[in-house]
């Protein structure tokens, strides 16, 4: 096993990226179909903004259509090219990975316990504060194969050959099956670990239980669509299957081990509000499924830690790692 040398990660003594300025970015659209107006176009597109600050956005010069800058608003045809240079904007302070990150480096093959509070990719206000970057100073071939949630910790899977990229995205996405078995020598499966809201007293301790809610996009105000638990009927909702297994209750929340079948979009969080039990401090998902009409996904607060992994290779071998729990989502620490 191969580690990056301890100089390559930031020291111990300042674990987190402080807060600061990017240097922009351009947004780069194709207009798919022809609209009166510019500022209704990226309204429609972009819900985060209304009409009248992209008014104010092209009053500022910052959007472009086919190579020319604008200063009004205009008529936009099906094909146009349109940019928005987004002015500097203050990241977050986020985590930094250090050399304690490191589960797994085989020189190709690199696994690491994602921090809570660190994106994998730009997102949601996030361009440069992101595990992406980091990875890229200390292994710059690496990309991660999958993603995690900005809150949620734990095992992410990565790769510097785009061979084993490949491969690996293909056993994450098939680890599927009615049993998920972590004694299998072929088996991906993939563990988390959380805390939610008090499960129904009917839930015996060390009982699984499996949910197969559908997850599809319902209206949200701030997004246009999020992901949420399907309405009955729904054609286009996307099946899923996650296993919920009790292993501690206290008055206020349970500890549960969640094995996933699927990797549908905040499935963890929809399937355990679903049942009624939330994820503790989860401020988007309330129980049914339904999403919170004045919450983002990014915003965290919840307890989520991606623990345990069995990973085929290429060649055969099978891999079984483990994240170490945080406190709060260890048993002795509940």
């Amino acid at each position: 096993m191969s580690n990056p040398s301890a100089s390559s990660f930031s020291p111990a003594s300042e674990p987190w990226l402080p807060a600061a300025f990017n240097r922009g970015h351009a947004y780069r659209d194709r207009a798919d179909h022809s609209a009166e107006s510019i500022a209704g176009f990226y309204a429609e597109r972009y819900r985060h903004s209304d009409q009248a600050v992209w008014m104010e956005r092209l009053a500022a010069g910052e959007i472009w259509c086919n190579g020319q800058q604008l200063r009004a608003d205009a008529a936009l045809t099906a094909g146009d090219r349109l940019v928005w240079h987004r002015p500097p904007w203050q990241e977050a302070a986020v985590p930094v990975l250090s050399e304690r990150s490191i589960v797994f480096d085989d020189g190709d093959l690199l696994v690491l316990n994602k921090p809570s509070g660190l994106p994998v990719l730009p997102a949601g206000g996030f361009l440069l504060h992101t595990l992406l970057t980091q990875l890229q100073a200390w292994a710059p071939e690496a990309r991660p194969v999958h993603r995690l949630g900005r809150f949620t910790s734990g095992l992410l899977v990565c790769a510097r050959r785009p061979a084993t990229r490949s491969w690996l995205s293909a056993q994450l996405r098939e680890s599927t099956g009615a049993v998920v078995d972590f004694a299998a020598p072929h088996a991906c499966r993939k563990l988390y670990r959380a805390l939610t809201q008090p499960l129904p007293s009917a839930w015996a301790i060390g009982e699984t239980r499996v949910m197969t809610s559908a997850i599809g996009l319902q209206p949200h105000p701030l997004l246009g669509q999020i992901w949420c638990a399907a309405d009955p009927g729904d054609a286009a909702a996307l099946p899923s299957r996650s296993e919920l297994t009790l292993v501690e209750r206290r008055l206020d929340r349970c500890l549960v081990d969640l094995a996933i079948a699927t990797g549908r979009p905040h499935q963890i969080r929809i399937h355990a509000a679903v049942i009624g039990a939330p994820l503790l401090g989860d401020p988007l998902y309330r129980a049914g499924g339904s999403a919170d009409p004045a919450v983002l996904p990014g915003e965290g607060g919840y307890h989520l830690h991606a623990y345990r992994l069995n990973l085929q290779l290429q060649n055969g071998v099978s891999l079984q790692l483990q994240a170490p729990l945080p406190a709060s989502l260890d048993l002795l620490g509940l």
